[in-house]
C-alpha cells in the first residue's frame, strides 16, 4: 500500500482535540501542514484543539498544485473552519505566509474569534509584482517553475537541523504564482472588511518577505477593533519551524487567551 499514498510521509494534516477553543493552522505557499506541527502541539497543550489542514495541490505533487486555483485554497481553509466546529465553540485562524493571507481574507468571510497572520505577503517579492495574472499564466506554459530564491536553499534558516526535516515543493510552480497574486488582490481588498481582532507576526530578519509588508497589512486593518504586530528576530521566513518559533508559539497563545471569551 505504500507505494500509493499521494502526500508526502509526514507532511499529513493533523487534528489534536482539546478544549472549545479551535485553532485552525494554515501553511503557505509550496508548503505543507508540517510547517504548522509544532505550533499546533505548543497550543494543544495549553488546551486548545487544533487541526492543522492541507491546502489543495500541496504536499503531494507539483503538478497537483498547478492544477489548484486560489479559489481552491481558499475552500481548503473554509473545510477545515467546518469540521473544526464539531470540536469548538470559537476558532482562531492561524496562518503562515500565504495561510496568512487566508487566515485575514476568510476572517472577513466566516465568524471567527481572530486571525493570526505570520510572516504574511502584502506585496509578491518584485520578481514578480510587475507582471499581470494573464502574463504569468502565459509565461507558464513555456516555463512551469522558478527557483524560490538566489540564495542556496536553506542559507536564510537560523536553525539548520529544522531546514533539513522541512518538507515543501522545491521550486515555485509559475502558474500558481498567479493564483497566489489573484488570492492577495482579493485579501487587500477585503483588508477594510476584518472587523475581528488580528495579531501580525513577522521577522525582522525574513529576507523572502520583508517586515515592511506587516507594516503595509496593519496600516490596512482599518475597522479591526483590536490588531497587534509584533516582530521577532533570530528566524528567517518560516517562522513556526525556525530558531525563535517558541517565541511566536508564546505570542500567539497569550493574544488567543485575551480574546477567546
Amino acid at each position: 500500500m505504500n507505494n500509493m499514498r499521494n502526500i508526502i510521509e509526514t507532511a499529513e494534516p493533523f487534528l489534536l482535540p482539546g478544549n472549545r477553543t479551535g485553532i485552525l493552522l494554515i501553511h503557505g505557499f509550496t508548503g505543507a501542514p508540517k510547517e504548522m506541527r509544532w505550533m499546533g502541539e505548543h497550543l494543544n497543550a495549553q488546551g486548545f484543539s487544533c487541526l492543522g489542514i492541507r491546502l489543495a495541490g500541496h504536499a503531494t505533487k507539483p503538478e497537483d498544485m498547478i492544477a489548484s486555483r486560489w479559489t481552491d485554497w481558499a475552500a481548503s481553509v473554509e473545510d477545515g473552519f467546518h469540521l473544526l466546529s464539531g470540536l469548538a465553540d470559537r476558532i482562531f485562524l492561524a496562518g503562515l505566509s500565504m495561510g496568512g493571507v487566508l487566515s485575514l481574507l476568510t476572517s472577513t468571510k466566516l465568524d471567527v474569534a481572530g486571525a493570526i497572520a505570520m510572516s504574511t505577503p502584502y506585496f509578491l517579492p518584485n520578481d514578480a509584482r510587475d507582471y499581470s495574472p494573464s502574463f504569468i499564466k502565459f509565461y507558464s506554459r513555456f516555463v512551469p517553475y522558478m527557483p524560490k530564491s538566489k540564495e542556496a536553499p536553506g542559507s536564510s534558516w537560523f536553525d539548520k537541523d529544522a531546514y533539513k526535516d522541512h518538507i515543501s515543493y522545491p521550486q515555485n510552480p509559475i502558474r500558481s504564482i498567479a493564483e497566489l497574486k489573484l488570492l492577495m488582490r482579493e485579501m487587500r481588498a477585503a483588508l477594510p472588511l476584518v472587523k475581528k481582532p488580528v495579531l501580525l507576526i513577522h521577522s525582522q530578519d525574513d529576507r523572502y518577505v520583508p517586515p515592511e509588508n506587516m507594516e503595509r497589512l496593519y496600516a490596512g486593518l482599518v475597522n479591526a477593533p483590536a490588531k497587534e504586530k509584533a516582530y521577532i528576530t533570530g528566524s528567517g521566513h518560516v517562522v513556526t519551524r525556525d530558531a525563535a518559533r517558541r517565541q511566536v508559539f508564546e505570542l500567539a497563545a497569550e493574544f488567543i487567551q485575551r480574546y477567546q471569551t
